[in-house]
């Protein structure tokens, strides 16, 4: 027993001198690990006998902090990056937490259909592209289209009037007025400072200088606002000594301004065909020649026709007589008074495969209802006002409209089935309604229907004669002269009773 702890003991001694080898090299290895890199011949410095000035110590100082200036910048940066993607990632969550919130309230969420856009910019885009800017939309019925709006630098041309609006004026509130003026000036920053995308070349003035647009070559422009997207604009200028027409397209996306594009149109050599059906009716066609001829217009063709008249039939030959390719049509009629600024404008908004233009009428009322203060009423050109109580938009009527030839034969033309009366235009209006091509429909201020007495005839369909009596019913005279005519009997009672007593006060 005594042996075997003898032996014990002895392997324990030599394992803890092992031990303690084992920490003392150790130690010697951190401390060669720890001690200052040199070069291989190069003396430590503070070792005497060497020679090491201020100037060393001080470059060896600043080498230092030059190295932790570069890494703390280093650190900022990432920390910055960090809290980005913090910040991000938090804007995230409490956007899946809304949706799931207003799930949970069962109320619907547009973007469980569709992905919101997290970029401000992209989804602004994104409304210009839901919107009916670059393409037309499928709609159901005539009624479905949002028209437009016209407007110049000191009026406004609308269709809503209400009780109290006019048909032209200048515009009242002060938030409208900023409106189109801030539009006009964002059509000019386009125009004057254009993009490298935009379709316009650079033009110099008289003298080499660059041309200039200001608000007095503002010449019209059109107006929409879809509730949902935002707001279009149309934006029409041109200098008095040329030809060609600057158009630039803005849309107000419930955000800023954001243009859609910038073009030069050149109208110089846009021909117009005005087709204008005709049966009977000689006055009115005397008077529409000479109109036709004060605007300098003296080239025209008479398709004669030996059948019962149809309207659509009439325009649809006179459509296919032009054998000479692509062409501008105008389909007009013999009561309809037009400058020759509409025709401009005529040109300005039909573009082959791409747009039609249907104008909304100003029509007038009856004259000797509107003038019958007067002993005779004046000539037409003095009739030719846009005044509540001398007419009214005709949004009801389709028949007026600019398009090009390709676009009317690619469509199918009118309907031929239709007889007599009315009906052919709102049957090709929804035709391009129902395809891809974009509608213009405004108000125009160069566009009036003139006044005739008009005879609904008894071999109409029920609808027609319908028709034909409330287009002769708004045609007549405003409210407040039907009013007057209603109530001339108790409007002349009243005169009547009011004279007798005032001479009776006379005579007591």
């Amino acid at each position: 027993m005594p042996r075997r702890g003898l032996i014990l003991q002895t392997r324990t001694h030599w394992l803890l001198l092992g031990l303690a080898l084992l920490c003392s090299l150790v130690l010697f290895l951190y401390l060669l690990e720890c001690a200052p890199q040199t070069d291989g011949n190069a003396p430590l410095p503070g070792i005497i006998g060497e020679n090491y000035g201020k100037e060393y110590y001080q470059a060896l100082l600043q080498e230092q902090e030059e190295h932790y200036q570069t890494r703390a910048t280093s650190l900022k940066r990432q920390i910055a990056q960090l809290k980005q993607e913090l910040q991000e990632m938090s804007e995230k969550m409490r956007s899946l937490q809304e949706r799931k919130n207003i799930g949970a309230n069962g109320i619907g969420y547009q973007g469980n259909k569709e992905q919101t856009p997290s970029d401000l910019l992209e989804f602004l885009h994104s409304q210009i592209d839901k919107a009916e800017v670059s393409i037309g939309a499928k709609l159901p019925s005539e009624y479905g289209v949002i028209p437009f709006e016209s407007f110049t630098l000191m009026k406004v041309f609308q269709l809503e009037m209400g009780l109290t609006r006019h048909p032209e004026e200048k515009p009242v509130r002060k938030d409208k007025r900023d409106e189109l003026v801030e539009v006009i000036e964002a059509g000019l920053e386009v125009i004057n400072n254009p993009d490298e995308d935009d379709e316009q070349e650079d033009e110099d003035g008289p003298l080499g200088e660059k041309m200039i647009f200001n608000e007095n070559d503002f010449i019209e422009g059109y107006y929409r606002t879809e509730r949902d997207k935002g707001t279009q604009y149309e934006l029409f200028f041109k200098k008095a000594d040329l030809m060609e027409y600057r158009h630039v397209t803005l849309f107000r996306p419930f955000g800023p301004l954001m243009k859609v594009k910038s073009e030069m149109i050149d109208i110089t050599r846009s021909i117009i065909n005005i087709i204008v059906p005709l049966a009977e009716r000689t006055e009115a066609f005397v008077q529409f020649m000479q109109n036709f001829s004060e605007s300098n217009f003296h080239n025209y063709t008479l398709v004669s026709l030996n059948e019962e008249f149809n309207r659509g039939r009439g325009l649809n030959v006179g459509a296919r007589a032009w054998d000479k390719g692509e062409v501008l049509m105008f389909f007009c009629d013999v009561d309809i008074y037009f400058s020759a600024e509409f025709l401009n404008s005529c040109r300005l908004n039909a573009e082959p495969g791409k747009k039609v233009f249907y104008p909304v009428v100003f029509s007038l009322y009856n004259p000797a209802i509107v003038y019958a203060s007067q002993d005779v009423p004046p000539p037409v050109e003095q009739q030719l006002v846009h005044k509540k109580d001398s007419g009214f938009w005709r949004d009801f009527g389709f028949g007026m409209t600019c398009q090009y030839r390709s676009d009317f034969l690619t469509i199918g033309g009118f309907d031929m089935e239709v007889k007599g009366w009315g009906g052919e235009d709102v049957h090709l209006y929804r035709k391009y309604l129902h395809g891809d091509l974009i509608v213009i429909r405004t108000p125009v201020p160069g566009l009036f229907h003139l006044w005739h007495e008009k005879r609904c005839a008894d071999e109409l369909t029920p609808e027609q004669y319908r028709m034909c009596i409330q287009s002769k019913a708004m045609n007549e005279a405003s409210h407040s002269h039907l009013g007057m005519l209603v109530f001339r009997e108790e409007i002349e009672t009243h005169l009547h009773k009011q004279a007798y007593r005032t001479n009776s006060e006379a005579v007591g």
